[in-house]
């Protein structure tokens, strides 16, 4: 495995200091995991995870990682190839990485493409917990050193953590496939007000032109649009989320933009998230692609028009960097 060495001098004999890179996967994302370590020229670190018939999760890491910068990769979603639940795979991601502070690592990195329960980062009602700042409390209470995160559902959420937190996003691969693809007449749609900003700096790498759209949350996972600001008429449309979960808003506003006289309509997000009837509801939109990342596996039955990107190279290059002591962030980090 990759290393570092260093010779420090303590009297008169050399002391020959190394420190290895391993990565370990969770069963929320192995498949991702297993490109990370390709892309970093190593092999999947040793490890044994089940769940015992009452339900409680196991870990026991099969090899020593005493002295290793150890990363674990595991998204907090579900994977039902597995069999592991959203909060399986937190549990599974705190013993872990207990597991490695209890086996003298020298650094424990968790690696959470998607950050589970992101999206409640704030009290939007009376006596509602906040409960993306307690798992990022669990996570350092289990003993983590760092966290590396895509695209988090909001910026802030790293002032959770009094931990080194490494943000990167997913939307400059993102931007890539659409500019390889050339869509004529393109403007890219903000879905609601919190995300024009993100939406801007999108059009700005696309060259494109950016609009608006204003909506209502009736319900949690419910969504009305209301309108369109800026114009789309005659245009390539594409909606810009950071999260596609059952899919209501993103074909709500597909179908706003169409009212209001887009020609094509194209949908995007990192997270692909794709609960309930979001791939019933996908298959039947007006859509053309739908591109989303692999930072949560798809379960069967995708439908034929949803494009999946890897973020193993971005991941890569960052544990790299993290590993190496080197700089992280750049032109990947938008926020």
């Amino acid at each position: 495995m990759p290393g570092s060495e260093a010779r420090v001098a303590s009297g008169s004999l050399p002391i020959v200091t190394g420190k290895k890179l391993m990565v370990f996967a969770g069963r929320a994302n192995p498949e991702l995991a297993g490109a990370i370590a390709h892309k970093l020229g190593i092999e999947l670190g040793h490890i044994t995870l089940k769940t015992f018939s009452a339900g409680e999760v196991y870990c026991r890491l099969d090899e020593s990682v005493r002295g290793a910068d150890v990363f674990i990769v595991q998204p907090t979603c579900a994977n039902p190839e597995t069999g592991i639940s959203v909060n399986d795979a937190m549990m599974e991601l705190l013993v872990m990485i207990d597991a490695a502070v209890g086996a003298s690592a020298h650094r424990v990195i968790a690696v959470m493409p998607w950050y589970g329960y992101s999206r409640q980062d704030k009290q939007s009602a009376l006596r509602e917990p906040i409960t993306a700042r307690l798992v990022a409390q669990l996570l350092e209470t289990a003993g983590t050193d760092r966290v590396l995160a895509v695209d988090l559902h909001a910026g802030q959420a790293q002032g959770f953590f009094r931990k080194p937190v490494d943000h990167m996003t997913a939307l400059l691969l993102i931007a890539d496939y659409f500019r390889e693809l050339a869509l004529p007449d393109l403007v890219v749609v903000a879905p609601d007000v919190a995300r024009v900003k993100l939406n801007h700096k999108f059009a700005e790498m696309l060259g494109a032109d950016l609009a608006l759209m204003t909506r209502e949350r009736p319900t949690h996972q419910a969504a009305e649009v209301a309108y369109v600001i800026g114009d789309v008429r005659g245009k390539t449309a594409l909606i810009l989320d950071d999260i596609i979960d059952t899919a209501a808003t993103v074909i709500a506003a597909g179908q706003t933009v169409l009212d209001e006289g887009a020609e094509r309509v194209f949908a995007a997000c990192t997270h692909a998230v794709f609960s309930g009837p979001a791939y019933e509801r996908l298959a039947a939109s007006a859509f053309e692609q739908v591109v989303v990342t692999d930072t949560i596996p798809l379960r069967a039955g995708a439908p034929e028009k949803v494009v999946v990107l890897s973020c193993a190279s971005l991941l890569a290059d960052t544990i790299r960097q993290i590993f190496t002591d080197g700089s992280v962030g750049g032109e990947n980090q938008l926020f």
